[in-house]
């Protein structure tokens, strides 16, 4: 990693899940529990992390499953996706964890003068807690949850609006995340993307993905400015 591969913005987007937060241990009690409450078989942390990335209703949809791609009986899924929903509301950051260097990095980038803004596809009622409930909320001057507008990423709608929002244009701002959606969503919105290697891609490389950087801490981020 060497520095100068970024332009320097004024405007830093961040993922949430996979990005800044380990959410899974989470998500897993949650479907795990709901699981047992429609009679199944639990699935356990591991293989709920294969399937998370694509907001909650796909969650329950691969639980439901057992796979990723793939629509469950429309019965099952009535029945499951709120007792899910309940589970979450009441569990929501209570075993999630940042990424280590995250609050650090936030920390460092904040008082160096850049505008940070939260972009994630989870429904706004599970992000705002969550952040809270991590001690990283007042670090964000925006926050786009899932639902806050009509398309969420991949679409690029979610990163235009929050340049927009700070009257920035996409050649000021960078996307920071762990998936291809990511980098998708970047990409059609004009934003360089920097991404992490340790989130939730389905198992893939994100460097397949063709980022302008990779960085294995958030702590990195800044050196890569020009």
């Amino acid at each position: 990693m060497s520095a100068g591969l970024v332009k320097k913005p004024r405007l830093i987007l961040f993922d949430l899940d996979g990005t800044l937060v380990d959410s899974v241990p989470d998500l897993a009690h949650c479907i795990d529990g709901m699981m047992t409450q429609i009679g199944r078989p639990a699935w356990g942390e591991s293989r709920v992390r294969e399937w998370v990335g694509n907001g909650v209703e796909r969650l329950v949809k691969r639980a439901l499953i057992g796979q990723l791609d793939g629509e469950p009986d429309t019965a099952d899924y009535a029945q499951a996706l709120p007792l899910f929903m309940d589970l979450y509301s009441r569990h929501n950051g209570q075993r999630s964890q940042l990424y280590p260097g995250v609050k650090s990095a936030l920390e460092q980038l904040k008082s160096a003068g850049y505008t940070l803004a939260c972009v994630t596809n989870k429904a706004d009622q599970f992000t705002r807690p969550l952040l809270q409930a991590l001690g990283v909320y007042d670090y964000f001057s925006l926050i786009t949850s899932g639902d806050t507008l009509p398309r969420k990423k991949p679409d690029p709608l979610p990163l235009l609006h929050s340049a927009e929002h700070f009257g920035l244009s996409p050649a000021e701002s960078l996307m920071v995340g762990d998936s291809s959606n990511d980098v998708k969503a970047a990409r059609a919105a004009g934003f360089d993307i920097v991404c992490v290697p340790y989130g939730y891609n389905h198992g893939l490389d994100i460097r397949d993905s063709a980022p302008d950087a990779v960085i294995d801490s958030l702590e990195q981020l800044e050196g890569l400015f020009e």
